[in-house]
């Protein structure tokens, strides 16, 4: 079921989460709920913060960059498989060097900017199943994965912006926080107003 995506403003979107067990009522429903409102908004990603729950948890499927003729083929192929349910993720180790990318948001809509992340990070976190696991990423898995990660620490990809930027981008962020935007998926702002 494609559940609305909750826009920039809400205050849901800036709460710390909190862990879930396996216990977690109708946990297999709500995974398969965040797939289909991630691919009804074509996304690649999707934190529960974003459909409204404050839990540690988020889905990411990497293989629409499979096709980026940019990125080399080694990197486009780990691409094309990488679809993972991340579930109380920690990451306990960022390397690398610094690269900026353009990144969107879907509780954002209308908004990209580039933003500068580590390339290489370390997370670990529980799959579907419950069954621990460990990753390390680079390139593009890295960046989607720590753009996820942030959701469930209460941060945006418009805070890592300059000042500079934040101020350019002032107005229209107040537009999207007040419902005033255009999306092609469903989506509910702080006033609880859900726009189709």
């Amino acid at each position: 079921m494609i559940l609305p995506i909750v826009g920039y403003g809400h205050p849901v979107l800036r709460q710390k989460t909190t862990d879930i067990d396996k216990q977690y009522p109708e946990l297999s429903q709500l995974i398969s709920n965040m797939w289909d409102t991630m691919y009804g908004a074509n996304g690649v990603g999707l934190a529960a913060p974003q459909i409204g729950l404050p839990i540690r948890l988020f889905v990411v499927d990497a293989s629409p960059f499979y096709k980026d003729k940019e990125l080399v083929l080694a990197e486009r192929n780990a691409l094309k498989k990488f679809k993972h349910v991340f579930i109380n993720p920690a990451i306990v180790g960022r390397s690398g060097v610094m690269e900026d990318f353009n990144e969107g948001c879907l509780s954002i809509p209308d908004i990209r900017e580039d933003v500068s992340r580590k390339d290489e990070i370390t997370i670990e976190f529980y799959d579907e199943n419950f069954k621990p696991q460990v990753m390390e990423l680079s390139g593009i898995a890295s960046r989607i994965v720590q753009h996820e990660f942030d959701h469930i620490e209460g941060i945006l990809f418009t805070d890592k912006l300059s000042s500079f930027k934040k101020k350019l981008l002032k107005s229209k962020l107040s537009q999207i926080a007040r419902g005033k935007v255009f999306a092609d998926y469903p989506m509910t702002f702080a006033d609880k107003k859900i726009i189709l």
